[in-house]
């Protein structure tokens, strides 16, 4: 992958706050909105969902998502040729009594402040998201099958 790429990879994965997140529904994909901070090296996407909400019901019957991070369409040029990242994994919670899930509320809690709310309610909880598999869209003609090595080393890309 060239340097200008995996720079847009690391930018769009830092920047955005929103995230396209598939599971299966009765057998069927659902896709549904979510907010999501990475952690820092990339090895893991995190999500902090309402049990009340179908993904989070799919993510109890079956941890297999898959999760898409879209640089932002802002109308000046050809949407087919936004950067993206698709991500094929797994949601593992994050035990509520664990030194993992305080670092990670941390590092959630650093990219939405004004969800300090939520993680008072019963209801919610963290999942990490590990990626097995990921394809990136750097643009028209630009594909990259990316493993979790590929990942971290975006997550270290040095700016040009």
């Amino acid at each position: 992958m060239d340097a200008d790429s995996l720079l847009q990879l690391q930018r769009i994965i830092r920047s955005q706050r929103i995230a396209a997140l598939g599971t299966l529904r009765d057998g069927a994909p659902l896709v549904s909105m979510v907010l999501f901070t990475p952690s820092e090296d990339f090895a893991s996407f995190h999500i902090h969902v309402s049990r009340l909400a179908q993904h989070t019901q799919d993510i109890l019957k079956d941890p297999r998502v898959s999760l898409m991070i879209a640089e932002t369409d802002r109308g000046d040029q050809d949407p087919q040729t936004l950067a993206r990242l698709s991500i094929r994994g797994e949601a593992i919670a994050v035990p509520a009594d664990t030194s993992a899930y305080d670092n990670v509320r941390t590092i959630y809690l650093r990219k939405f402040p004004g969800s300090a709310f939520n993680f008072e309610l019963g209801d919610f909880s963290l999942y990490s998201i590990h990626p097995k598999t990921c394809r990136y869209v750097a643009g028209f003609a630009k594909t990259f099958n990316l493993s979790l090595d590929d990942l971290k080393g975006a997550a270290t890309a040095p700016a040009s």
